[in-house]
């Protein structure tokens, strides 16, 4: 529970676990879905889309994009957006127009071999957060709501810091640590950014979530071919489906939650179950570091937080 006494678990009392059938009437809401053309990014664009809520797609390849949203039941559009490519985030933030109630960061990618995105960043930084970094400071003054980013218990694994003097792992790069670097960034940047909307005295959240084990595509393009044999396995073994590692997202993004929440699965070792707010890791949670990287992604990205501060 709460502050207040509300309860926060998920569970609920005589009601049962919370799932996707709780989530509110969103009829009159646009929500925009980064990487919604598969996995828990699609699973979480139909459940918003199903509650009445406009789904704007987000996807890198429009034809799959376009594939996915023709699955769905409800209002939907597709529009292009490469993560990986600041131009691309820029076009696709320029393009925007009106008011925007959800933004969820939902793209990524995961344990990849060493390479680059269009701008030279390392990719799995570049992309699970210098992108979104970019895209949420872009959009912000359309959104209305929330921000809410998908990170990972993976964020406690690898080094459990941020390489502030080697961004791009230059040198020492391995696909785990590249993967945590950039989960544990997902966190730091949703702290930072509630600290910067409340300064600012906006009502939008910023808030945080991780799927839990869920069975995706995203485990198939791991760097290493016996972790991927290890992942499909446990894909089979461990894993929830999509739908049940979008749970704590979609509660994320519908409940009536503090800002800076981190939400996953209640389950033993947050690899499961019904969502409900979790823990993170001290280095998750320092606030130091929270503004150096905030600082350092504005440096890379030119994207700059947008709203004036209230005490001015």
């Amino acid at each position: 529970m709460d502050k207040t006494g509300k309860d926060i678990s998920g569970k609920g009392s005589s009601k049962g676990k919370w799932d996707a059938g709780r989530i509110p009437d969103l009829s009159g809401r646009t929500a925009v879905v980064t990487g919604a053309n598969s996995g828990i990014g699609l699973a979480a664009a139909a459940e918003l889309a199903r509650a009445g809520a406009h789904v704007v797609f987000a996807v890198r390849d429009l034809e799959r994009g376009r594939a996915a949203a023709a699955k769905v039941s409800g209002s939907t559009e597709v529009r292009r957006l490469d993560l990986a490519d600041l131009a691309s985030v820029r076009e696709f933030a320029e393009g925007w127009d009106g008011s925007l109630d959800l933004l969820i960061n939902n793209a990524g990618v995961m344990m990849l071999p060493e390479r680059r995105t269009r701008d030279g960043f390392e990719m799995q930084f570049g992309t699970n957060h210098l992108g979104h970094f970019a895209l949420t400071n872009l959009l912000l003054p359309h959104i209305t709501d929330r921000v809410v980013t998908v990170s990972s218990g993976a964020h406690r694994m690898g080094d459990g810091v941020i390489h502030f003097e080697n961004l791009n792992l230059d040198g020492i790069y391995s696909p785990q640590r590249a993967y945590s670097q950039s989960k544990l960034a997902n966190l730091l940047f949703t702290l930072e950014l509630q600290r910067r909307l409340t300064e600012s005295g906006s009502p939008v959240r910023s808030l945080a979530a991780h799927p839990g084990w869920a069975a995706t595509n995203l485990q198939s393009h791991t760097a290493n071919p016996v972790t991927r044999v290890l992942m499909a396995v446990g894909n089979k073994v461990v894993a929830q489906d999509d739908k049940g590692g979008a749970l704590p997202t979609l509660f994320a993004a519908t409940q009536d939650l503090p800002g800076a929440s981190f939400v996953g699965p209640s389950g033993p070792m947050e690899m499961r179950g019904a969502p409900t707010l979790v823990g993170r890791s001290p280095a998750a949670s320092d606030v130091a570091a929270a503004e150096r990287l905030w600082e350092a992604s504005e440096g890379l990205t030119g994207a700059v937080f947008p709203l004036v501060s209230a005490a001015r």
